[in-house]
């Protein structure tokens, strides 16, 4: 028979750490940006579509896709809607 103990936690949490280091913003952004791009990478394999043709749909460059796909280089909100529109998708945002 195990007994379970209640756990007991020293310190702060680790949000109100990154809160106290100032950089919970930028680890929150950046973390949006790879779920994104790792959920577009996932509907390119899918469906087939290659980055230059990503490019195409979009009406852009290809550097700047490879911007898009870069999870720690910052994206616009209006760029991340193009590239879900270009693969059939929405952007959906939520405050949680």
């Amino acid at each position: 028979m195990s007994i379970k103990k209640k756990e007991t936690y020293i310190g702060s949490s680790f949000d109100e750490f990154l809160e106290e280091e100032g950089v919970i913003e930028e680890v929150e952004s950046v973390a949006a940006k790879r779920v994104f791009v790792f959920l577009l990478e996932k509907e390119l394999k899918k469906q087939k579509i290659k980055k230059e043709e990503l490019a195409d749909l979009m009406g852009t460059s290809r550097s700047a896709i490879r911007r898009l796909l870069n999870p720690t280089a910052p994206s616009t909100l209006k760029t991340l809607s193009s590239a879900a529109r270009a693969v059939g998708k929405h952007l959906k945002l939520s405050i949680a």
